[in-house]
């Protein structure tokens, strides 16, 4: 298996129609565990597995993985905008989001697939002075890590002088920089005083390194998934927690390819099935 998505029961104290939430705290760790150590059997070298909980036991389960899977195969935890607004009844704060822990057979191994570059993407891109290689991106030039050889001052197009702030380097050499200058890839602003910076243009990025921030207008909601749902179903109860098909797409997108075997170990309304069958994935 290239990939196990899993959405179990969050543990929340709740009792909802298809399913009890509400188990003692280690009756809970365990029913996980003896899944999860299958689950680490099952999985190919390269695969990874997601879990997707929210704060009651997020934290318990991410040792109870550093456990099972290793502490050097954790690779990230994502944030999930769950809600997109806020709950007014809420009696402390509006929790607005779920985490998705994630951890690879082998993060020796494994690597993500980069996501395809969206509309919205290519859009920050402009090309203020018409530079003939096309629309770019300004880039700081500074860093804050210190850099032995990224203290030195630049003069700009009207001979004003800029050096890096106390505590900041500029985060290339001297010499690379009066290149990348020679070459028009430093931009000095408008009317040449501003701050350089380095211009990175379109032409030369490729897919996007994913983020662990997924905002509910990228890959949907629970009003989104409640929708999708009801598309489904109309008024028949058919699941109460049913996730969005985007955010699974995403998942999918990134821990495998096509023909990879998925596998949803809590399949709930189907959600994963559906989205591996649409994008190609066994």
């Amino acid at each position: 298996m290239k990939l196990v998505y899993i959405d179990p029961p969050f543990n929340t104290g709740q009792a909802f129609e298809h399913y009890d939430d509400s188990l003692e705290h280690s009756v809970w760790l365990g029913m996980m565990r003896e899944r999860l150590v299958l689950i680490r059997e099952l999985l190919a070298p390269d695969g990874s597995i997601w879990v997707h909980l929210d704060d009651a036991e997020m934290a318990y389960c991410k040792v109870l993985m550093d456990e099972v899977f290793g502490r050097a195969n954790f690779v990230a935890t994502v944030v999930w905008e769950k809600a997109d607004s806020p709950r007014n009844s809420a009696r402390y704060l509006s929790v607005d989001q779920d985490y998705i822990l994630v951890f690879a057979r082998d993060a020796e191994v494994w690597r993500p697939v980069k996501l395809t570059r969206s509309e919205a993407d290519d859009a920050k891109y402009k090309n203020p002075d018409d530079d003939p290689r096309g629309p770019w991106l300004s880039g700081d030039l500074r860093a804050n890590k210190p850099y032995s050889l990224g203290r030195y001052t630049v003069t700009g197009p009207t001979g004003r002088d800029f050096n890096p702030p106390p505590g900041r380097f500029w985060r290339v050499s001297e010499d690379n920089f009066n290149r990348m200058n020679a070459e028009g890839r430093i931009w000095w602003g408008p009317s040449g005083e501003a701050l350089p910076t380095l211009k990175r243009f379109l032409s030369d990025v490729g897919d996007i390194v994913p983020r662990t921030i997924w905002h509910g207008q990228d890959v949907g909601s629970n009003r989104t998934s409640n929708n999708e749902i009801r598309a489904l179903f109309g008024d028949i109860s058919a699941f109460a927690t049913p996730k969005p098909e985007r955010l699974l797409e995403r998942i999918l997108a990134i821990a495998t390819n096509p023909n990879d075997i998925v596998v949803d170990a809590f399949a709930g309304s189907g959600t994963t099935a559906a989205v591996a069958h649409k994008i190609g994935r066994r």
